[in-house]
């Protein structure tokens, strides 16, 4: 099975890396760019058929390592 997750940080936390974009993109011609966030994107490989294991598990993996709960939000896809 695979997992495809999303990482991003919370709307309410300042994102000065998605900001150092932004300020880039502008200087390079493109204003109609608006705001900026900056995310992680992570497939795992799971050796599971059962869907609702493989939920419990990323769950546990987002909350223990793939993501910092206090100031990002995660949300994962499951195939196969």
């Amino acid at each position: 099975m695979k997992a495809t997750v999303y990482v991003t940080i919370k709307q309410n936390v300042l994102d000065p890396q998605g900001s150092a974009v932004q300020g880039a993109l502008h200087s390079m011609g493109f204003a109609e760019v608006g705001k900026v966030r900056i995310g992680k994107y992570l497939e795992l490989e799971l050796d599971t058929t059962d869907r609702s294991e493989a939920e419990t598990r990323i769950t546990a993996m987002c909350e223990k390592l793939l993501a910092n709960t206090v100031i990002e939000d995660y949300r994962f896809e499951l195939e196969g």
